[in-house]
């Protein structure tokens, strides 16, 4: 219980108490100020160009900005955000903003901040001192024009199908360690064939509409003898591969029903890894926050530690602050509609590769 306290302080949204109350919890007219340069001084963690070409950039702990080419505008928690860390944002089919924040998911009309789900905290209280109020299991369904949000420390997901917002629960699924596998959400991938897939701490669940793919230490093999996922990032590329970017133990690859230890069979693991959050030297890939692929197929990491890679499907190459970066930690790499790749960094500042070097744009 210690355990679940101290994570709701750190890194996850919001879930309701019950499915009839996912509508709107609060909302909030917002009229917010402009800039010319961007102001936020922590981490980029989610990047997202809408259907007008405005940029969004949601930080780590000072809300959201949105750029029009032009200036900077800006929402928080004093405008009607729930949290002012922003996990992703999407646009729905209507031209609404979403945002998944650690508080909550909430969404923007261009007037008005509407917040949909309450806090962990409550959701926590709820659980503990009536177990029965647990928010109720919506049906299993998905559709083109879904989107998909973390349910904070619940081990499931919400889904809004254009008219609501439902909470939806994992299968069953088992643990080797009840302390250290959590199976909530961290990560969200769209993929071939109709899959979603879902990456928590302890594992993935993949759903196609009608099955579930599950991946986790128990169907990997692992044991309490070896370093167990900790899985921060999730990506499906053009080609149907899966990579799952850990906390500790690196990128693993699953390539048709073949799995591996990518970092691993690239010698990008130190030999001295305690596989774990240790801090890990220059050269290593062990702890990857995000993935991405651009135009020409090339997969990119952003890990904690040790900056920026390339893999363009032979080689990887590693950019860090000596090639124009300022900070070594990559939290969101994100291709737009013209197919630039954006990255936001730790410290943030937002880049751009040229080719050769990292150009900061904002």
């Amino acid at each position: 219980m210690i355990y679940l306290i101290l994570l709701l302080t750190l890194n996850f949204s919001c879930a309701e108490k019950k499915a009839s109350d996912l509508g709107t919890h609060k909302s909030a007219i917002v009229s917010t100020p402009t800039t010319d340069t961007l102001k936020f001084t922590s981490g980029i963690r989610s990047i997202f160009q809408d259907s007008k070409g405005n940029y969004w950039l949601g930080s780590l702990q000072e809300g959201v900005a949105v750029y029009n080419g032009e200036s900077f505008s800006y929402f928080s928690s004093n405008d009607g955000l729930p949290d002012n860390q922003i996990h992703s944002i999407q646009e729905d089919k209507e031209g609404v903003i979403w945002f998944n924040t650690q508080k909550g998911v909430s969404s923007y009309d261009g007037k008005r901040i509407k917040h949909y789900t309450k806090t962990d905290l409550q959701l926590f209280q709820n659980i503990f001192s009536t177990p029965t109020n647990e928010p109720l299991q919506g049906e299993w369904m998905k559709s083109d024009n879904d989107l998909w949000f973390e349910a904070g420390i619940q081990e499931g997901v919400y889904r809004f199908d254009g008219q609501k917002l439902n909470y939806l629960a994992f299968p069953p699924h088992k643990a080797l360690n009840l302390y250290d596998n959590l199976f909530a959400v961290t990560s969200i991938s769209m993929g071939k064939k109709n899959m979603v897939w879902f990456g928590t701490y302890a594992g993935v669940f993949g759903y196609n509409g009608s099955d579930f793919t599950i991946i986790n230490d128990e169907t990997l093999g692992f044991d309490r003898n070896i370093a167990p996922l900790h899985i921060r990032s999730i990506f499906e590329d053009s080609k149907g591969k899966l990579w799952i970017g850990n906390n500790g133990i690196g990128v693993l690859l699953k390539q048709g029903d073949s799995i591996i230890n990518f970092s691993e069979k690239n010698n990008l693991i130190h030999p001295a890894s305690g596989r774990k959050g240790d801090k890990s030297p220059p050269g290593t890939l062990e702890h990857v926050f995000t993935i991405a692929e651009d135009s020409k197929g090339n997969i990119w990491f952003g890990d904690r530690d040790t900056g920026i890679w390339k893999y363009d499907g032979q080689t990887m190459y590693n950019y860090t602050k000596k090639d124009g970066l300022t900070n070594d930690f990559a939290l969101s790499i994100y291709e737009d509609h013209n197919g630039k790749l954006w990255f936001g960094m730790g410290d943030g500042n937002v880049y751009q590769f040229n080719g050769t070097r990292f150009e900061k744009q904002l």
